[in-house]
């Protein structure tokens, strides 16, 4: 499909020199926000806080999809695996995304031809899809009750991109001999979304959506399980990039072999390199209240996810229980808004007016990382500590490979590993200083050019 664009949104007013804390800023320590996904599902018993001296073969900073990910399938090779989470497990951006599972990479195939070339793309492609696969694997073999249905649309909101749309589908089965994506004129899309804003576009069938945050707590189960040890409240103050690696909490110094880095939004300034190449940004999302089973199918009908062509995007998806989950808007400051739910309703109701007197029982906000070519940044920081974040709002299934990658890297088959961190990932202009008042410059551009 094409890509999930992020909402842009500022995160902290680098430029200005004030220091902010991305983990604290809009949170309160080791509580779950009030979201809808918080409310539906099924909490997990707290785990401890790091204490002591611990020693451990790897130790993964992270609990979100990436760092679950991985510490499940180093566990599941015997290694003695640590996880740390300055929060709780599932407790950012992977516990309250949009839950759409899509589809090949963050970039479509035709812009990692023109980067990467064709066999270097091909390669790409198949990791993808074997990311969805995976996330569908691990939902259906351990009866995880995450709701995952299939099928995502691209909206086109400009009746010039249906033309590209089409001509996208048709690439993929011609070239790539993908014949699960197919076009949508005006009148399908229409039918199909329940709103005259989109004048077509496509559906994918091989991406669908599900409960993040339940998926996430379902990970961590199998972590456990399998005998990692999760501490959460455990925030990373240092890490020593020395053979074993030191790294140390407000409580506890934990000697590690190896290190998995995966904070994504939440990294700060924990590991320079990285932070220079991924940005967090926030994202904002409501819940309805629970609809009809009629006025349900007349938004989406078959139970899809939305995602629209605008930079500035909307995305949308029913839950179980019928609620319309909205994503949307722009917010220029590093501190969520202070009514989530009147900014998201805006962007709403331009798509369904219809629901101007429907409650909004839920809004929240997350942190998210983003890269500037909004491909995920893979990385060997040194020859023992790898890194793998910024998934650019498209991280439910490539998240949960990167994982498995960076436990295949620590076991000696680095091929794939090494195969993502060969994307080129540049730096944000003007470095970690200047990067937030350049991105407000760039977003306010493309909001504009959105609206007009």
């Amino acid at each position: 499909m094409r890509p999930l664009r992020p909402t842009a949104c500022s995160t902290r007013p680098e430029a200005k020199g004030r220091s902010v804390d991305i983990l604290t800023s809009n949170d309160q320590v080791g509580v779950y926000p009030p979201s809808y996904y918080a409310d539906s599902a099924q909490p997990l018993a707290e785990f401890p806080s790091a204490k002591g001296a611990l020693k451990c073969d790897v130790c993964v900073v992270g609990a979100g999809f990436t760092g679950l990910s991985a510490a499940l399938h180093l566990a599941q090779r015997g290694y003695d695996v640590v996880l740390l989470d300055a929060h709780r497990v599932g407790f950012g951006a992977s516990g309250r995304n949009g839950g759409q599972v899509g589809m090949g990479q963050r970039l479509e195939q035709e812009e990692l031809e023109q980067m990467l070339g064709m066999d270097h793309a091909r390669a790409l492609w198949d990791l993808a899809c074997e990311s969805v696969q995976k996330v569908r694997d691990l939902v259906r073999d351990n009866d995880m009750d995450c709701g995952f249905a299939d099928g995502i649309i691209h909206a086109d909101h400009r009746a010039r991109f249906v033309r590209d749309s089409h001509a996208h589908a048709e690439k993929m089965r011609r070239d790539y001999n993908y014949d699960l994506i197919r076009p949508l004129d005006r009148e399908e899309i229409r039918h199909l979304v329940g709103s005259p804003a989109y004048h077509g576009g496509s559906l994918d069938m091989g991406g669908g959506h599900l409960h993040p945050l339940r998926y996430a707590f379902g990970l961590a189960r199998l972590a456990r399980a399998a005998g990692v040890r999760i501490f959460e409240r455990s925030k990373v103050l240092s890490v020593e990039e020395t053979s074993p690696a030191i790294l140390r909490t407000s409580e506890a110094e934990i000697t590690a072999a190896h290190v998995v880095m995966a904070c994504n939004g939440y990294l700060g300034r924990l590991q320079k390199q990285v932070a220079a190449r991924v940005m967090p940004i926030n994202n904002f999302i409501v819940a309805t209240e629970p609809l009809s089973e009629k006025a349900a199918d007349a938004l989406i009908r078959n139970n899809h996810a939305v995602a629209d062509s605008k930079f500035v995007i909307n995305y949308f998806r029913l839950s179980q229980d019928r609620r319309l989950l909205f994503g949307g808007s722009e917010s220029y400051g590093y501190r969520f808004p202070a009514d989530i739910a009147a900014l998201v309703r805006k962007p709403m109701l331009k798509i369904y007016p219809q629901l101007a007197e429907t409650h909004i029982d839920y809004a929240w906000g997350g942190t998210l990382g983003i890269t500037l070519n909004r491909m995920p940044h893979f990385a060997r920081i040194t020859g023992n500590i790898l890194s793998a974040s910024g998934y650019s709002g498209h991280g439910v299934a490539m998240a949960t490979l990167g994982g498995r990658l960076a436990a295949e890297a620590i076991a000696g088959q680095a091929e794939r590993f090494d195969l993502m961190a060969s994307v080129p990932t540049p730096r944000f202009p003007g470095g970690v200083a200047l990067r937030w008042p350049l991105l407000v410059l760039a977003m306010t551009w493309f909001s504009l050019r959105d609206k007009i």
